[in-house]
């Protein structure tokens, strides 16, 4: 049975400009569902776009999975006035159909999880036609007219004994392919509702909404952390390994500085068992050589989506999150460090790190962090 996921992505975003591509919490705002989508049940996931830069970020980005295809769409399907069906249907018939499930996902909802889309691909296994995602409100409703739609407001309920209603959020739609062929529609036949998180029903269209949505996203990472035993540290390396900054020559070539104090934490930290990683935006050869010289084995070069790539990891190596620690300075490390077991922050860090980091150290980037954080880990490994 194969199972198709499908993100449209358009150019055009009157709210917020470029609003699909804009970092939500260090990383482009549809990575949040595509990410969760890739370690999903779904067997492929196309990003249906018009935007040739998503398309070149996703062929860089996501290497190392073969289940996600960027794919040109039409122009007509691109315009404000098309809908989603249409994008749905140009995909659907020049593939002939060629799938059995067809699951529907949102860019503009980055709290949907893994969990939520492999539950919608079950109530059409279970016999459902299609599904979606709702969230129950407890909220009540009035007409225009001052009616009231879904209680009595002689007899208000209390909120412990009144059911609410379930409201789309717009996440996640699930469809056989007979559905889609017969209605033509996200929905049809006999429809399964999926319940997911009140914070799902958040809309993303101002400055404002976008503002909620980043913090509450930042939450719901940090409510979820754990601190267990440090197995695994995963660093960047401008910022963290370096003070920050690059001196050039004339004929344009630049060097780097690394503290060699630093250098002999990381092999210190390495005889107690700690698997020391290296993931930095930058694909510097100075940086490989000198990770080379370093001895550490794991190191990925030219990251933008860190988060994505951190998950791949921890699938591949079967670890855990919880088990890492994680170094970085800047915003593109920021869902990262809101996530692992422990995340820690030079001193000349950005703001918005230093705001949400477990631990913001004494030292400064490329003069003594990295050994700062090196002794920390192995005095807090004792305790195991």
């Amino acid at each position: 049975m194969k199972k198709i996921g499908f993100i449209p992505l358009r150019k055009g975003s009157k709210g917020i400009p470029n609003k699909n591509k804009r970092k939500m919490v260090g990383r482009p705002l549809f990575t949040w569902v595509l990410g969760e989508a890739v370690f999903s049940n779904l067997d492929e996931i196309v990003v249906f776009t018009d935007d040739e830069t998503i398309i070149d970020f996703i062929i860089k980005e996501y290497y190392w999975t073969n289940k996600v295809k960027p794919i040109l769409r039409s122009a007509e399907s691109a315009t404000d006035t098309a809908s989603t069906e249409m994008a749905m249907l140009e995909y659907a018939e020049a593939v002939d159909f060629n799938f059995d499930i067809f699951c529907l996902l949102q860019a503009t909802s980055p709290f949907t999880k893994k969990t939520d889309i492999n539950i919608c691909l079950d109530k059409l296994i279970e016999g459902y036609d299609s599904a979606l995602t709702v969230v129950n409100t407890h909220r009540f409703l009035w007409d225009k007219n001052g009616k009231p739609l879904n209680y009595n407001p002689d007899k208000r309920p209390r909120r412990q004994d009144f059911d609410g209603l379930l409201i789309e959020n717009g996440a996640v739609y699930t469809t056989t392919k007979s559905s889609l062929k017969q209605t033509r529609n996200r929905l049809g036949g006999k429809v399964g509702v999926v319940n997911m998180s009140e914070d799902s029903l958040h809309e993303i269209d101002s400055e404002s909404d976008w503002l909620v949505v980043e913090n509450l996203l930042i939450e719901r990472q940090k409510r979820e952390k754990k601190s267990e035993k440090i197995t695994h540290l995963v660093l960047d390396v401008d910022g963290v390994f370096t003070n920050g900054t690059i001196t050039y020559t004339k004929d344009g070539e630049h060097t780097k500085s690394f503290d060699m104090r630093d250098g002999m934490g990381l092999e210190i930290l390495r005889q107690y068992n700690v698997q020391v990683m290296v993931m930095t935006s930058e694909n510097s050869e100075l940086v490989a050589k000198r990770m080379e010289k370093l001895k550490i084995e794991h190191v990925y070069l030219g990251v933008k989506d860190k988060y994505s790539l951190l998950q791949h990891i921890i699938k591949t190596h079967k670890i855990s999150i919880h088990n890492i620690a994680y170094i970085g300075d800047d915003v593109n490390d920021l869902s990262n460090i809101c996530s692992v077991g422990w995340s820690l922050v030079p001193n000349n860090a950005t703001d918005i790190v230093k705001q949400h980091a477990d631990i913001v150290l004494s030292k400064k980037s490329g003069a003594g962090a990295i050994r700062e954080a090196c002794e920390f880990i192995l005095n807090y490994n004792k305790r195991f």
